[in-house]
Protein backbone atom coordinates (compact mmCIF):
# COMPACT_ATOMS: atom_id res chain seq x y z
CA UNK A 1 0.00 0.00 0.00
CA UNK A 2 2.92 2.10 0.75
CA UNK A 3 4.55 2.00 -2.30
CA UNK A 4 1.54 2.50 -4.29
CA UNK A 5 0.80 5.90 -2.82
CA UNK A 6 4.04 6.83 -3.26
CA UNK A 7 3.13 5.99 -7.05
CA UNK A 8 0.31 7.35 -7.15
CA UNK A 9 1.76 11.12 -6.05
CA UNK A 10 4.47 10.63 -8.44
CA UNK A 11 1.85 10.26 -11.09
CA UNK A 12 0.00 12.97 -10.18
CA UNK A 13 2.84 15.03 -9.37
CA UNK A 14 3.76 14.80 -13.46
CA UNK A 15 0.77 16.24 -14.11
CA UNK A 16 0.24 18.90 -11.81
CA UNK A 17 4.24 20.05 -13.00
CA UNK A 18 2.88 20.00 -16.91
CA UNK A 19 0.03 21.68 -16.19
CA UNK A 20 0.45 24.65 -14.06
CA UNK A 21 3.05 26.11 -16.37
CA UNK A 22 1.24 29.49 -17.40
CA UNK A 23 -1.31 28.83 -14.67
CA UNK A 24 0.93 30.46 -11.45
CA UNK A 25 -2.00 33.23 -11.16
CA UNK A 26 -4.83 30.04 -10.64
CA UNK A 27 -3.16 28.11 -7.91
CA UNK A 28 -2.22 31.54 -6.14
CA UNK A 29 -5.78 32.36 -6.07
CA UNK A 30 -6.43 28.75 -4.69
CA UNK A 31 -3.83 29.08 -2.11
CA UNK A 32 -4.69 32.29 -1.34
CA UNK A 33 -8.18 31.13 -0.74
CA UNK A 34 -6.74 28.30 1.21
CA UNK A 35 -4.85 30.38 3.67
CA UNK A 36 -7.39 30.93 6.38
CA UNK A 37 -8.17 27.37 6.56
CA UNK A 38 -4.78 26.61 6.92
CA UNK A 39 -4.21 28.79 9.44
CA UNK A 40 -7.12 27.62 11.09
CA UNK A 41 -6.47 24.06 11.78
CA UNK A 42 -2.68 25.08 12.45
CA UNK A 43 -3.83 26.99 15.37
CA UNK A 44 -6.68 24.76 16.25
CA UNK A 45 -4.19 22.10 16.98
CA UNK A 46 -2.73 23.69 19.59
CA UNK A 47 -6.18 24.51 20.79
CA UNK A 48 -7.08 28.08 19.43
CA UNK A 49 -10.60 29.03 19.97
CA UNK A 50 -11.19 30.93 16.90
CA UNK A 51 -13.33 28.80 14.29
CA UNK A 52 -12.89 29.12 10.55
CA UNK A 53 -15.05 32.00 9.66
CA UNK A 54 -13.66 33.93 12.63
CA UNK A 55 -10.39 33.37 11.58
CA UNK A 56 -11.17 34.23 7.93
CA UNK A 57 -12.96 37.55 9.35
CA UNK A 58 -9.61 37.92 11.23
CA UNK A 59 -7.20 37.70 7.77
CA UNK A 60 -9.88 40.33 6.28
CA UNK A 61 -9.16 42.57 8.75
CA UNK A 62 -13.34 42.29 10.07
CA UNK A 63 -15.01 42.29 13.05
CA UNK A 64 -15.40 38.47 14.45
CA UNK A 65 -18.30 39.77 16.27
CA UNK A 66 -17.48 38.07 19.82
CA UNK A 67 -15.16 39.12 22.53
CA UNK A 68 -12.08 37.09 21.85
CA UNK A 69 -8.43 36.86 23.42
CA UNK A 70 -5.64 39.66 21.62
CA UNK A 71 -3.54 36.37 21.44
CA UNK A 72 -5.41 34.11 18.93
CA UNK A 73 -5.89 37.20 16.88
CA UNK A 74 -2.55 37.91 16.69
CA UNK A 75 -2.26 34.64 16.11
CA UNK A 76 -3.91 34.07 14.06
CA UNK A 77 -2.57 37.23 11.76
CA UNK A 78 0.95 36.00 12.50
CA UNK A 79 0.90 33.15 11.33
CA UNK A 80 -0.93 33.89 8.34
CA UNK A 81 2.37 36.02 7.87
CA UNK A 82 4.46 33.03 8.07
CA UNK A 83 2.90 30.83 5.51
CA UNK A 84 2.52 34.10 3.02
CA UNK A 85 5.98 35.00 3.84
CA UNK A 86 7.14 30.69 2.87
CA UNK A 87 5.09 30.87 -0.39
CA UNK A 88 7.16 33.60 -1.60
CA UNK A 89 10.97 32.29 -0.90
CA UNK A 90 10.71 28.65 -0.63
CA UNK A 91 11.30 28.53 -4.05
CA UNK A 92 14.52 30.36 -3.66
CA UNK A 93 16.27 29.40 -0.99
CA UNK A 94 17.08 26.47 0.98
CA UNK A 95 15.93 25.66 4.26
CA UNK A 96 18.40 26.68 7.14
CA UNK A 97 18.74 27.36 10.67
CA UNK A 98 18.38 30.97 10.54
CA UNK A 99 15.04 31.12 8.23
CA UNK A 100 13.63 28.61 10.84
CA UNK A 101 14.16 31.16 13.68
CA UNK A 102 13.29 34.16 11.40
CA UNK A 103 9.57 32.78 10.72
CA UNK A 104 9.66 32.07 14.29
CA UNK A 105 10.31 35.61 14.89
CA UNK A 106 7.43 37.10 12.47
CA UNK A 107 5.38 33.82 14.45
CA UNK A 108 5.78 35.83 18.12
CA UNK A 109 6.51 39.14 17.63
CA UNK A 110 4.13 41.21 19.33
CA UNK A 111 3.00 38.21 20.81
CA UNK A 112 6.41 37.05 22.95
CA UNK A 113 8.82 39.57 21.99
CA UNK A 114 10.95 37.55 24.94
CA UNK A 115 11.16 34.31 22.97
CA UNK A 116 10.11 35.03 19.50
CA UNK A 117 12.82 34.38 16.88
CA UNK A 118 15.56 32.35 19.14
CA UNK A 119 15.65 28.75 20.23
CA UNK A 120 15.47 27.38 24.27
CA UNK A 121 18.87 28.50 26.54
CA UNK A 122 20.05 28.29 29.09
CA UNK A 123 18.65 24.97 30.48
CA UNK A 124 15.10 26.06 29.21
CA UNK A 125 13.09 23.24 29.40
CA UNK A 126 9.94 22.03 27.56
CA UNK A 127 7.03 18.97 28.47
CA UNK A 128 6.44 17.40 25.36
CA UNK A 129 3.54 15.13 26.27
CA UNK A 130 3.95 12.86 28.58
CA UNK A 131 8.47 13.54 27.83
CA UNK A 132 10.66 16.10 28.79
CA UNK A 133 11.75 17.37 25.93
CA UNK A 134 15.51 17.95 24.85
CA UNK A 135 17.52 19.53 27.27
CA UNK A 136 18.76 22.91 25.13
CA UNK A 137 22.01 23.00 24.77
CA UNK A 138 22.25 20.00 21.89
CA UNK A 139 19.23 21.85 20.11
CA UNK A 140 21.49 23.50 17.36
CA UNK A 141 23.40 20.11 16.58
CA UNK A 142 19.85 18.55 16.61
CA UNK A 143 18.60 20.92 14.31
CA UNK A 144 21.62 20.67 12.17
CA UNK A 145 21.98 16.88 11.89
CA UNK A 146 18.44 16.67 11.15
CA UNK A 147 18.58 19.27 8.02
CA UNK A 148 21.75 17.46 6.81
CA UNK A 149 20.07 14.29 7.01
CA UNK A 150 17.15 15.59 4.97
CA UNK A 151 19.52 17.02 2.29
CA UNK A 152 21.56 13.62 1.88
CA UNK A 153 18.82 11.31 2.03
CA UNK A 154 18.52 11.30 -1.55
CA UNK A 155 17.21 7.74 -2.42
CA UNK A 156 14.17 8.22 -0.02
CA UNK A 157 11.21 9.73 -1.52
CA UNK A 158 10.73 13.60 -0.84
CA UNK A 159 7.31 12.87 0.98
CA UNK A 160 8.81 10.73 3.71
CA UNK A 161 12.30 13.10 4.08
CA UNK A 162 9.61 15.36 4.76
CA UNK A 163 7.49 13.53 6.98
CA UNK A 164 11.04 12.14 8.68
CA UNK A 165 11.73 15.94 9.25
CA UNK A 166 8.99 16.37 10.42
CA UNK A 167 8.97 14.04 13.12
CA UNK A 168 12.56 14.75 14.33
CA UNK A 169 11.83 18.35 14.47
CA UNK A 170 8.49 17.72 16.82
CA UNK A 171 10.30 15.90 19.14
CA UNK A 172 13.35 18.05 19.28
CA UNK A 173 10.32 20.57 20.41
CA UNK A 174 13.40 23.54 19.27
CA UNK A 175 11.30 26.70 20.82
CA UNK A 176 9.18 27.27 23.93
CA UNK A 177 6.39 27.98 22.02
CA UNK A 178 5.43 27.59 18.37
CA UNK A 179 6.73 24.32 17.66
CA UNK A 180 4.22 22.71 16.45
CA UNK A 181 2.70 25.63 14.06
CA UNK A 182 6.54 26.41 12.93
CA UNK A 183 6.68 22.65 12.07
CA UNK A 184 4.20 22.67 10.13
CA UNK A 185 5.29 25.42 8.28
CA UNK A 186 8.24 23.80 7.35
CA UNK A 187 6.23 21.13 6.44
CA UNK A 188 5.00 23.41 3.40
CA UNK A 189 8.68 25.18 2.44
CA UNK A 190 10.42 21.50 1.84
CA UNK A 191 7.39 20.76 -0.25
CA UNK A 192 7.56 24.27 -1.92
CA UNK A 193 10.97 23.90 -2.59
CA UNK A 194 10.56 20.48 -4.52
CA UNK A 195 7.49 21.72 -6.80
CA UNK A 196 4.89 20.70 -4.67
CA UNK A 197 1.74 22.65 -3.73
CA UNK A 198 1.11 23.53 0.20
CA UNK A 199 -0.77 20.75 2.16
CA UNK A 200 -2.78 21.25 5.04
CA UNK A 201 -2.77 19.02 8.74
CA UNK A 202 -6.35 19.01 9.51
CA UNK A 203 -7.58 19.57 13.17
CA UNK A 204 -10.32 17.07 12.57
CA UNK A 205 -7.44 14.58 13.09
CA UNK A 206 -5.06 16.05 15.61
CA UNK A 207 -5.78 12.59 17.58
CA UNK A 208 -4.12 10.70 14.72
CA UNK A 209 -1.19 13.22 13.70
CA UNK A 210 -0.35 13.23 17.72
CA UNK A 211 -0.22 9.76 17.47
CA UNK A 212 2.33 9.50 14.85
CA UNK A 213 4.61 11.52 16.89
CA UNK A 214 4.30 9.92 19.95
CA UNK A 215 4.83 7.07 17.89
CA UNK A 216 8.36 8.36 16.71
CA UNK A 217 9.74 9.43 19.61
CA UNK A 218 8.57 6.17 21.64
CA UNK A 219 9.99 4.01 18.47
CA UNK A 220 11.77 5.83 15.94
CA UNK A 221 8.52 4.92 13.96
CA UNK A 222 7.89 6.83 10.74
CA UNK A 223 4.86 4.96 8.99
CA UNK A 224 1.98 6.67 10.62
CA UNK A 225 3.99 9.96 9.80
CA UNK A 226 4.72 8.52 6.45
CA UNK A 227 0.75 8.04 5.74
CA UNK A 228 -0.59 11.32 7.21
CA UNK A 229 1.83 13.43 4.51
CA UNK A 230 1.10 11.11 1.89
CA UNK A 231 -2.37 11.40 1.94
CA UNK A 232 -2.08 15.36 2.66
CA UNK A 233 0.12 15.64 -0.41
CA UNK A 234 -2.50 13.79 -2.59
CA UNK A 235 -5.44 15.73 -1.36
CA UNK A 236 -3.40 18.80 -2.40
CA UNK A 237 -2.75 17.62 -5.55
CA UNK A 238 -6.28 16.42 -6.19
CA UNK A 239 -7.58 19.96 -5.25
CA UNK A 240 -5.39 21.59 -7.72
CA UNK A 241 -5.72 19.51 -10.62
CA UNK A 242 -9.08 19.63 -10.60
CA UNK A 243 -8.99 23.20 -10.75
CA UNK A 244 -6.03 23.54 -13.21
CA UNK A 245 -8.23 20.80 -15.99
CA UNK A 246 -11.34 23.45 -15.51
CA UNK A 247 -13.41 21.28 -13.78
CA UNK A 248 -16.60 22.21 -12.21
CA UNK A 249 -16.51 21.67 -8.14
CA UNK A 250 -19.32 19.80 -6.69
CA UNK A 251 -20.01 18.07 -3.10
CA UNK A 252 -18.95 14.87 -3.32
CA UNK A 253 -22.43 14.15 -1.88
CA UNK A 254 -24.14 16.41 -4.93
CA UNK A 255 -22.04 13.74 -6.68
CA UNK A 256 -23.12 10.82 -5.35
CA UNK A 257 -26.88 11.97 -5.78
CA UNK A 258 -26.14 12.95 -9.36
CA UNK A 259 -24.40 9.45 -10.45
CA UNK A 260 -26.91 7.27 -8.18
CA UNK A 261 -23.98 6.34 -6.08
CA UNK A 262 -23.89 5.57 -2.10
CA UNK A 263 -22.38 8.73 -0.22
CA UNK A 264 -20.79 6.24 2.54
CA UNK A 265 -18.86 4.65 -0.17
CA UNK A 266 -17.80 7.47 -2.13
CA UNK A 267 -17.16 9.44 1.71
CA UNK A 268 -14.96 6.46 2.68
CA UNK A 269 -12.85 5.95 -0.80
CA UNK A 270 -12.33 10.04 -0.42
CA UNK A 271 -10.80 9.73 3.18
CA UNK A 272 -8.72 6.81 1.67
CA UNK A 273 -8.34 8.80 -1.79
CA UNK A 274 -8.47 6.35 -4.12
CA UNK A 275 -10.82 8.67 -6.10
CA UNK A 276 -9.94 12.70 -6.50
CA UNK A 277 -11.48 14.06 -3.99
CA UNK A 278 -10.54 16.92 -1.50
CA UNK A 279 -12.03 19.24 1.29
CA UNK A 280 -12.95 22.80 1.25
CA UNK A 281 -13.81 24.13 4.41
CA UNK A 282 -14.46 21.04 5.89
CA UNK A 283 -16.68 19.10 3.27
CA UNK A 284 -15.75 16.95 0.70
CA UNK A 285 -15.75 17.62 -3.07
CA UNK A 286 -14.75 16.28 -6.16
CA UNK A 287 -14.12 18.24 -10.00
CA UNK A 288 -16.48 16.65 -12.80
Amino acid sequence: MRLTKVKKISELFSQYLLKRRGRESLLQMVDEVELAERVYNSNAIENSTLTLPETEKILLLQDIGRHTSLREVFEAKSLSQVYEYVSNIASKRPLTTDLILLMHKILLTNISNDIAGRFRTGGEMVRVGNRIGLPSEFIIDRISEALDQYESDIEIPIIHRVAKFHAQFESIHPFIDGNGRIGRVINNYLLIKAGFPPIMLRNKEKNHYYRALRLYDDSQHLESMNAIIEMAVLESLHKRLAYLDGREIIPVSAYAKKNNRSIHTLLNAAKRQTIPAFREKGIWKIGV
